[in-house]
């Protein structure tokens, strides 16, 4: 089932064929470059492990830091000093980077520790990476949840070693690198070994054991053997001082001889992780293929959730890697908390929540509930311990480092599992959270001031107060319903009646029409303030370039003056970055879904592609490849408000295995198989169950239910979704419990 996931996709600069039409008029301010790593992984999991080269942002590749246009390369071809663990997963800039306990399979001497070989032969599938290095020493790498195994076969040689560095961390460029600030490791056996280090205050413990105990087992520090030594201890490591250390298994090898390293890695010291190992991968000395078997078992699973039919290959590669990347983040590592002593969730690496909220959060709800509770109590957990709900969230001490990007974001995860009635969360403990979260950061000034800038905080709050009353609502608390429907309303101050746009402000990545035409609570009235349907459909044609000319996009490190260009243009980014990805479907609040059919349309069918330029930008955790999930499937979350539009399918049939036992069906009549530049399908009728459906969406309870969709298609326009707009609503349409 995973055999169609190339997990190369997004690896390399983009390399998609040229824009046509409509999609050649959109700007691509941010990196072309999807900052994905082909690593092994497991959904959801703590691990990932990869070659490693130092490139930005996953330690994977050839690119060094981009912010904008085309990556710089700092590599000519693929490159490894090792392999490492805890890779990122589409990221840019968060300012910390994991790579830790890199690996270095060696027949030269320690002294060539960190040497880069070229990588040949790479292969990757769900849950497993091989590569061979120059040194011809072949790698093979899996994972589980908490766990990873290496298998490097070796040429003949009379002493090879593996190395495992544990000072090495973050990347191999300026200000990349990650320093733990205390370390200690220890031999506690033929064959084991196990340490931890601390960085920004989480520990992160590791058990490893070697298949062959006939090897000799040594400690090192800087790059000198340690004979006989058999513990290592540094309680204040600074970054102008750090010595590379680690330990090390040597001994002779014959042609094709394979040896075996297994990891156990946890939170909560060198004890759990030994435990993790064996609960994971059994007790040794080799486990490599039971491991890699149950982890792509598992994978089959998760990606067989969703059936698309398509002749085109490749159009099924770009789908079932973009389901793939999809589960790969945020990392959920239960009972492992380093912060408070009670089992329970916990989550680390969320790196980009103002990316995830929108797509990804209601695509892990629908196909894998169960992990969504477990995130949101661990969202509470967090924001139990560490004063606030994380906009982004690492391994590392924390929480609110992120606030410049958004405000309220984890408020729309919530509203929606809440109105899907799930079970295992505490909405009285929730509300609490979510009600002292919104008074945080920015929205002092929103409450004394009615507004915040940067101004898209003021719509994030708004309908962070909107969302709120949805769990408030739940629980009976009438008093906070009414007080958190004026707040709600506020949403109007962030917007200019002159210009029908945000009013001027800082933009975090973007201006103001990009962040213009979220879908907020209040679409009515906000398509009234900017004069009615037809002005508001013209302000979306301007946004799209309707009418426009091709532009040309930013190359290899260019200048201010051409950036400054491009963003006066006031331009659709084609989901090269994310503030704007809701924006197609904002027709069709204004009766225009064709519109958002042909704007979606160019999107599905030319800004995604195979090979390792696939992506348009930075894929963020899976908020990018999880839009094209539900686009292509003719569906969009509204997230925060239980909606979900309905639009036409990029696939003749689909089959949705939901996360609750049921199963969703889209099935198409009219249907021709889409192309890169040609024309758009139009809806002509849907029908849910045999039943007519007038309206353009379907609220989340129907969408969890499951059924049958049928979407009539046709090469023209049609009235359907015309006239029955999309809900809008000031105060949420539940009834408070009492």
């Amino acid at each position: 089932m995973t055999s169609p996931v190339d997990p190369f996709i997004g690896t390399e600069a983009t390399a998609l064929p040229p824009q046509q039409g409509l999609a050649a008029t959109w700007w691509w301010p941010k990196p072309q470059v999807g900052n994905t790593h082909p690593g092994a992984t497991y959904p959801l999991g703590m691990v990932s492990a990869c070659a490693y080269s130092g490139a930005y942002p996953t330690g994977y590749g050839r690119y060094g830091l981009s912010t904008e246009g085309v990556p710089e390369q700092i590599h000519d071809r693929t490159v490894a000093s090792g392999f490492t663990h805890f890779q990122q997963s589409g990221t840019g800039a968060i300012r910390k980077y994991y790579n830790y306990f890199r690996v270095t399979p060696m027949l030269q001497p320690l002294d060539d520790l960190g040497e880069l070989w070229d990588v040949v032969d790479e292969q990757a599938a769900p849950g497993y990476y091989a590569a061979t290095l120059e040194n011809g020493i072949r790698a093979e790498i899996t994972v589980g949840p908490k766990s990873a195994v290496h298998r490097y076969t070796f040429p003949s040689h009379r002493d090879a070693r593996l190395v495992i560095d544990f000072s090495l961390g973050g990347l191999a460029i300026p200000f990349g690198r990650t320093v733990p600030l205390r370390a200690h490791l220890q031999s506690v056996g033929p064959g084991q070994a196990q340490g931890e280090i601390v960085v920004e205050g989480a520990p992160l413990a590791v058990h490893v054991e070697c298949s062959d105990t006939r090897w000799r087992q040594l400690l090192w520090y800087d790059r000198r053997l340690m004979p006989g030594g058999t513990r290592l201890d540094f309680d204040r490591i600074r970054p102008t001082t750090l010595r590379p250390f680690g330990l090390m298994w040597a001994g002779p090898t014959e042609p094709g001889e394979v040896v075996e390293l297994r990891f156990g890695f946890s939170l909560r010291g060198p004890a759990q992780a030994q435990e993790n190992l064996e609960r994971e991968c059994g007790p040794g000395p080799t486990s490599f293929d039971l491991r890699r078997a149950e982890t792509a078992a598992v994978w089959d699973r998760h990606i067989g959730a969703i059936e698309v039919d398509t002749p085109d290959d490749d159009r099924r590669t770009v789908f079932a890697t973009a389901l793939y990347h999809s589960l790969i983040k945020p990392c959920l590592a239960l009972d492992e908390s380093p912060f408070w002593p009670t089992d329970g969730p916990f989550a680390y690496d969320i790196a980009t929540m103002w990316d995830i909220y929108r797509t990804q959060l209601p695509l892990l709800t629908a196909l894998v509930p169960d992990k969504a509770v477990e995130l949101a109590n661990a969202l509470l957990h967090i924001g139990e311990e560490e004063g606030n709900l994380p906009i982004g969230y690492r391994m590392a001490r924390g929480a609110d480092r992120f606030s410049r990007q958004g405000s309220a974001l984890a408020h729309t995860f919530f509203a929606d599992l809440c109105r899907l009635d799930v079970e295992g969360i505490d909405w009285d403990w929730a509300l609490v959270h979510l009600h002292n979260d919104l008074r945080r950061t920015y929205g002092e000034d929103f409450l004394l001031r009615g507004h915040a800038h940067p101004i898209s905080h003021t719509l994030d709050l708004a309908f962070g107060y909107w969302c709120t009353s949805v769990v408030a609502a739940r629980v009976g608390d009438k008093a906070l319903v009414d007080q958190f429907a004026p707040l709600a309303a506020r949403w109007i101050n962030a917007y200019s009646a002159g210009t029908g746009l945000l009013r001027d402000s800082e933009f975090y990545e973007g201006g103001r029409w990009n962040y213009s035409f979220r879908l907020q609570h209040d679409m009515a009235g906000r398509i009234a303030l900017a004069g009615g349907d037809e002005a508001f459909v013209a302000m979306l044609d301007r946004f799209f370039g309707f009418g426009a000319p091709a532009v040309t996009q930013p190359g290899v490190a260019p200048t201010a003056e051409e950036m400054a260009l491009g963003y006066a243009l006031d331009r659709f980014e084609g989901l090269n970055n994310e503030p704007d990805m809701e924006s197609p479907w904002a027709y069709m609040y204004a009766g225009r879904p064709d519109r958002t059919a042909q704007v979606v349309h160019d999107i599905v069918q030319q800004q995604f592609g195979t090979g390792r330029g696939g992506l348009p930008g930075n894929d963020d955790s899976g908020g990018l490849s999880s839009w094209f999930v539900w686009a292509s499937l003719g569906l969009f979350p509204v997230a925060g408000q239980s909606v979900f539009l309905l639009n036409a399918p990029a696939w003749r049939h689909a089959t949705i295995r939901l996360g609750n036992g049921r199963t969703l069906t889209v099935e198409t009549t009219g249907f021709v198989e889409p192309v890169a530049g040609g024309p758009a399908q139009y809806v002509q009728a849907v029908h849910r169950d045999g039943v007519p459906l007038e309206r353009p969406w379907l609220t989340g309870t129907e969408l969890h239910e499951g059924g049958h969709l049928l979407v009539e298609l046709g090469p023209e326009p049609g009235a359907w979704g015309t006239t029955h707009r999309p809900p809008s609503a000031v105060a949420p349409a539940v009834e408070v419990r009492r």
